[in-house]
């Protein structure tokens, strides 16, 4: 599940990137590549002085295709849709199923990038930018890639959706400890954007999630209940045993450590749990029973006196260990 943590989860949280960002990206990229062309241009010329016109030529022709075609090509092969400039905008190419691209899909992007940004200094990528509804040049349409933004603001995060309702409490009993969290952060991100993907790549991701998910936990999706439900049930469950757990050992922790007052002890809850609601665990005043406090004995930790009942009464100090008022 590394791919579709790098791959589809990119796509599944992020948003495709627009003309700006893609220029401001486009715009490093090639200040970097021109100024290791213009460097490379001034050593071969020194270097081939004693040459003739034509394979001076021919070594210029070859450097520019080298450096100005090869360089990008090569580069998001390697860093799997991460240039220069990508980076520093916060942006990754990705394909359409948000998988990692390879190196067809880095030729195709970087033949037709020599057309339509260099060969017209980019007024082709910009109109094919600004007309497609997701910001993909031809570049990205030939080649079936799409450049999205890794970088989101933090207030931006969505929680997870709620199960439907008669899936609630159906899998307590299914076994959650061999599901890595690579597959978990996965679950998370599709359900919180899976209403922002094309049908056809939604449905095609929860299956592919639920059927990991099954061969993980070792039960298989039940029969009739859809992908994304299954994942979003699962998703509650795992939440809810997160909560008890915490719960738990907070009271064991409350059971054993003095406590002077009855106000709720807040809880942190672990990054794992998604949780995004706080959990408080009441503390009770007598260090940690649940029940009364056993007689005589104030809430702290003194001995109070008995009220003078009987045959005591009037006729002396009350058996208590305590001296009458004078």
């Amino acid at each position: 599940m590394n791919e579709l943590v790098t791959g589809d989860a990119v796509v599944l949280g992020l948003r495709p990137a627009r003309l700006p960002s893609r220029a401001l990206a486009i715009a490093i990229d090639l200040t970097v590549l021109l100024t290791v062309f213009v460097l490379l241009s001034i050593g071969l010329a020194v270097a081939t002085v004693t040459l003739d016109d034509a394979a001076v030529a021919a070594i210029a022709v070859a450097t520019f295709l080298l450096v100005l075609v090869g360089g990008p090509v090569a580069v998001e092969t390697l860093s799997h849709g991460r240039s220069l400039g990508k980076l520093a905008c916060g942006l990754r190419v990705v394909r359409d199923d948000g998988g990692p691209i390879r190196f067809r899909h880095a030729l195709v992007r970087g033949a037709m990038g020599m057309v339509e940004i260099l060969g017209t200094f980019g007024v082709v990528g910009c109109i094919a930018s600004l007309v497609s509804a997701r910001g993909r040049r031809l570049g990205d349409v030939f080649a079936g890639t799409l450049v999205v933004r890794e970088r989101v603001p933090a207030g931006r995060t969505r929680t997870v959706p709620p199960p439907p309702p008669w899936l609630v409490g159906r899998f307590t009993q299914l076994d959650l400890s061999g599901v890595p969290d690579g597959l978990w952060l996965a679950i998370r991100q599709y359900l919180t954007r899976m209403h922002q993907l094309d049908a056809a790549v939604g449905g095609a991701l929860a299956e592919r999630l639920a059927s990991d998910l099954a061969a993980r936990t070792g039960v298989p999706v039940p029969r009739g209940v859809p992908a994304a439900a299954y994942l979003a049930a699962v998703v509650n469950e795992r939440q809810a045993r997160d909560v008890r757990r915490v719960t738990a050992a907070a009271g064991r922790e409350a059971g054993h450590a003095p406590v002077a007052t009855a106000a709720p002890v807040p809880l942190t809850m672990p990054a794992s749990a998604n949780i995004s609601a706080d959990v408080s665990v009441p503390v009770p005043l007598d260090g940690g029973f649940s029940g009364s406090r056993p007689a005589g004995v104030r809430p702290d930790g003194g001995r109070a006196m008995e009220a003078p009942t009987g045959r005591n009464h009037g006729e002396g100090p009350a058996r208590t260990g305590f001296a009458p008022p004078a």
